[in-house]
């Protein structure tokens, strides 16, 4: 292997121009191209280089290997840094959250391939984006409540903003989706299949410089694919009726009542999750759904993640999950009924540095 070669494959972030394409290629792939601190401040300062350029007429996100583009945040870093006592977790979600909203308002098309696995911090690499592509093996997830956390980098803005109940549903249970499911919830915009992303890429290269969101669209357009029906189209009035209510215990007996194999299976998994977690889900999407920012939501997570972060729960699903991967996380509180609303309440004070401090007081 040569130097260049060993530097390359130690480089978490590729940053390089092709033809008029800003490309960022996430670089962990055995990792699952997990998402560090370095990693964010890499694709800021890109995002930097490529809005100034006047060559460059788009930016494309993607994953290195073949498994996913982003699997996440590094919660194994976070842990061990909660744990030390660092201020990592605060410093990497304050960025991490400045880059979600630096996405959305990018001013040239931002363009991602949600390729493979894209779940937690990858939504938000890609979500926010202007052009968002799914495939044929994408499996996508918010499965924050499984880990004590809860959907963030802007997840409630994107989940209180589907269709109906959809984005509660997601939220929640954490559940996997696939292409069909993601366009539905309003998470994605296209499928391509796997085969025809190279001549994609190739075409994207070719855009001239100064053009807009509509070059990139009429280059999709013959690529894209029907994603076939969406099971969750399927499930839609059944999703709307359990997941109406603002309370999770609400939630919960409506999918009791509905005595679907569905119903039991989804409370099932909704009964497995923190406590915690369901009932400050819920909160913050019942919150989103009254924004009108994205910044106005990534402000709410972030206060309550500070929260989260000098907690129980977050360690405790980490832990199970991760660390000793015995999957029986043990919840504190451990039941609904032990956490109150003015539990939830002490997670939306507001953090005493903002993140958009020139939106503070608005």
């Amino acid at each position: 292997m040569s130097v260049t070669d060993s530097a390359i494959q130690e480089t978490p972030v590729l940053i390089e121009q092709a033809g008029s394409l800003g490309r960022i290629r996430l670089n962990r792939p055995k990792a699952l191209n997990s998402l560090t601190l370095d990693m964010v401040r890499r694709i800021a300062d890109a995002l930097d280089q490529f809005e100034a350029d006047p060559r460059i007429a788009a930016v494309l996100i993607t994953g290195a290997g073949e498994r996913g583009l982003c699997a996440g945040g590094d919660i194994r870093a976070l842990y061990e840094s909660g744990r030390a006592g660092t201020t990592l977790g605060e410093t990497f979600w304050r960025e991490e959250y400045v880059l979600n909203a630096r996405i959305k308002n990018f001013p040239k098309p931002y363009i991602a391939i949600m390729d493979g696995i894209t779940m937690g911090g990858g939504v938000g690499l890609s979500a926010h984006g202007s052009h968002r592509i799914v495939t044929d093996r994408t499996r996508l997830a918010m499965p924050e409540t499984g880990i004590g956390f809860f959907p963030d980098v802007g997840g409630t803005w994107l989940l209180a903003h589907g269709p109906g109940e959809i984005g509660t549903y997601l939220g929640l249970t954490g559940e996997q989706i696939g292409a069909a499911d993601a366009i539905y919830a309003g998470l994605a915009d296209v499928c391509v299949p796997i085969s025809a992303l190279p001549g994609l890429v190739q075409a994207l290269e070719t855009l001239p410089a100064g053009a807009g969101g509509d070059r990139v669209t009429l280059i999709l357009e013959p690529l894209a694919l029907p994603a076939g029906p969406a099971p969750l189209q399927e499930r839609r009035a059944e999703i709307d009726q359990a997941f109406a209510a603002d309370e999770i215990e609400t939630i919960l007996a409506s999918l009791a009542r509905l005595d679907t194999e569905f119903a039991h299976k989804t409370r099932a998994t909704l009964l497995s999750k923190s406590p915690t977690s369901l009932k400050l889900t819920v909160r913050l999407l019942r919150l989103a759904r009254a924004s009108t920012s994205l910044e106005d939501c990534l402000e709410r997570e972030f206060a309550a993640g500070r929260r989260v972060f000098s907690g129980h729960d977050f360690y405790e699903g980490v832990r199970a999950a991760v660390i000793d991967k015995d999957r029986t996380p043990r919840w504190s509180p451990a039941s609904l009924d032990a956490v109150g609303d003015s539990d939830v309440d002490a997670y939306l004070i507001a953090a005493p540095e903002p993140v958009f401090p020139a939106r503070s007081g608005t």
